[in-house]
């Protein structure tokens, strides 16, 4: 299993040939339905959630960033079965339902339902995630507020705080899991935006990578696209195996990725290195 690579081919097909638990985290968003043909290729899903376990490490995550299309006036809900295939069928666990939240999303019809803003992100895992860096990036309302009280409707439904050790509130605090993240712009990636009809802005894969992984792991996407997750794992230290069914979007991804590291990033989040 090659490593800093881009493979074309049929992703099950590919893992397939590769070893049990030997990725550190997949950050991805697979073709939903049928809304966009992306080079007319089909893929089997049953298969890909199959491998996409076998291959995962203990503590690893996948990323699945998903989404319906409507037919007939309904939504298909195959975001949900996917989901639900993860769970039941691979036996992993839905650790966290996170949505990625568009404030420029593309217009819809206007008559009949509001504008689709915000996509899927399951968060799936085999166990309890052997990384997990928490972005802080959220200006605390109390900075430096020494706090001796503590409730936790979670734990405790009493109703009564219960006193704990005296708690200093930092600076900023951690996210929520609705992320709004602004779809990426021309300017972003223009060898990208001239090839592939959807596109990852870069905070997405970027933030997901800070979380799920330390440097030197292991970052697949099996869905590789336009690259943008492999471009990232790059620039943030991490190994990366990029899988791609369609000859011209390997290309843009071999493109993106021979793109210089900035030893720099401006745009990281608050609270991470």
């Amino acid at each position: 299993m090659e490593l800093d690579t881009i493979i074309c081919g049929d992703n099950a097909t590919v893992m397939a040939t590769w070893p049990d638990a030997c990725i550190d985290l997949v950050v991805t968003s697979p073709p939903y339905d049928d809304l966009r043909k992306y080079g007319g290729h089909s893929w089997d899903f049953p298969a890909v959630a199959r491998e996409l376990t076998r291959i995962l490490k203990p503590g690893g995550v996948i990323v699945w960033v998903v989404d319906s299309k409507t037919v007939d006036g309904s939504e298909t809900l195959s975001a949900f079965q996917q989901a639900l295939h993860f769970k039941n069928v691979c036996g992993l666990k839905v650790w966290d339902t996170m949505i990625w939240h568009k404030p420029n999303p593309a217009p819809g019809d206007g008559k009949f339902r509001y504008h689709q803003a915000w996509e899927f992100m399951f968060v799936l895992t085999p166990t309890r995630p052997s990384v997990l860096n928490l972005i802080r990036d959220v200006e605390s309302t109390m900075p430096g507020y020494v706090d001796i009280r503590n409730f936790d409707r979670r734990r405790d439904q009493s109703n009564d705080f219960k006193g704990r050790k005296p708690y200093t509130r930092q600076e900023f605090g951690f996210r929520s899991n609705v992320w709004t993240i602004a779809k990426s712009p021309a300017a972003e990636d223009a060898i990208a935006k001239e090839g592939h009809p959807a596109i990852f802005p870069e905070a997405l894969p970027r933030d997901h990578i800070l979380t799920w992984s330390n440097p030197g792991d292991v970052v697949l996407d099996p869905f590789a696209g336009s690259g943008t997750t492999l471009k990232m794992a790059k620039e943030h230290g991490r190994r990366y195996i990029g899988i791609e069914v369609c000859p011209e979007y390997v290309a843009i991804c071999a493109k993106r990725i021979a793109q210089g590291v900035l030893p720099l990033v401006p745009n990281a989040p608050k609270g991470m290195a």
